[in-house]
């Protein structure tokens, strides 16, 4: 093949860079953020966690912090150690929803409220493609935590696979399928590590019309697998195109959707889309780039992580 050729056939993706802010919560609102802090608030309480990007001035005053009714400290990068510390009684979890599909919030250990609310931009784009595709798709959540791009799946219409290495992120899960009231609705619950489940379905033959993932920058598997990100994102990719459902007429394309979202790595999201280009069908299109959170009192945006999807 001539490099004239090559390029042309690299250039059938069509690559957007895209910015995605997440502006449509009713339950949610980033009240403020900087100093390497942000001001939140989830539901009838207000948080404040540490946030390496915010590396502005606050613009709210010091008594809209103070007023908080938890706050994380300490921690690393990689949400290791810290502690809340809880200035008034908390409920040890209480109700929320997005777009009305309920779900409960509540601190965690590793400094979290056991949602994204970043990813509400992700959870809308995967219910179009799974209501544009028709009938009864079935998507693929890898490292998918407390459930919420599941439930938006299957609310759309999807039969779902909800793979996770922690039991305990799956019994959350649980309960927010319960909550929302999606107890009917075909979710598999699965504790085990990511790669080596998508592994065991390429060999058995399974596919999918829809994957989404999130895999975290250093992890283990409930067998003691470890995950590096570095080293494991272009295999994971690789194999995650590997089970989109192809078309019977055309072995080289694929229909369906992709979404993978990337945290707390010194990666360009411009790297990550070369990565998935690399990995996926080369119909489509392929966009990248920011991941964002608004402020509710101004026009700031807040980063939170870096993404690439696809859609055949």
């Amino acid at each position: 093949m001539t490099i004239g050729a090559a390029a042309a056939m690299r250039a059938i993706v069509d690559k957007q860079s895209r910015l995605l802010i997440a502006d449509d919560w009713r339950d949610y609102r980033l009240l403020d953020s900087g100093a390497g802090q942000k001001l939140e608030q989830a539901g009838r309480y207000t948080f404040v966690r540490p946030d390496a990007q915010a590396l502005w001035r606050p613009r709210l005053a010091e008594k809209a912090w103070a007023n908080a009714d938890a706050v994380f400290t300490g921690g690393g990068e990689d949400d290791e150690g810290g502690r809340w510390r809880f200035e008034r009684p908390l409920p040890e979890r209480w109700p929320l929803a997005w777009e009305g599909i309920r779900f409960l919030g509540r601190p965690t250990p590793f400094r979290h409220l056991a949602f994204f609310p970043e990813h509400s931009v992700h959870w809308r784009f995967a219910q179009d493609a799974v209501k544009a595709q028709g009938g009864q798709p079935e998507v693929l959540n890898l490292f998918g935590y407390t459930g919420l791009a599941s439930l938006a799946c299957a609310a759309a219409g999807a039969k779902v696979t909800h793979v996770d290495a922690s039991k305990k992120a799956i019994g959350f899960a649980r309960e927010n399928q319960a909550e929302a009231g999606l107890a009917d609705k075909p979710i598999r619950w699965i504790a085990d590590d990511a790669f080596a489940f998508v592994q065991r379905e390429l060999r058995r033959g399974r596919r999918y019309d829809g994957v989404i993932l999130d895999p975290p920058k250093y992890g283990r598997g409930p067998n003691g697998e470890i995950w590096r990100l570095e080293e494991g994102l272009g295999p994971l990719l690789d194999a995650c195109a590997q089970l989109l459902r192809k078309d019977p007429a055309d072995a080289a394309s694929a229909s369906g959707f992709l979404i993978a979202t990337v945290y707390a790595v010194r990666l360009s999201s411009v790297a990550l889309a070369q990565v998935a280009a690399d990995a996926l069908p080369q119909t489509g299109v392929l966009e990248y780039g920011d991941m964002t959170l608004p402020h509710a009192s101004d026009d700031r945006l807040l980063p939170t992580a870096i993404y690439a999807r696809w859609r055949g």
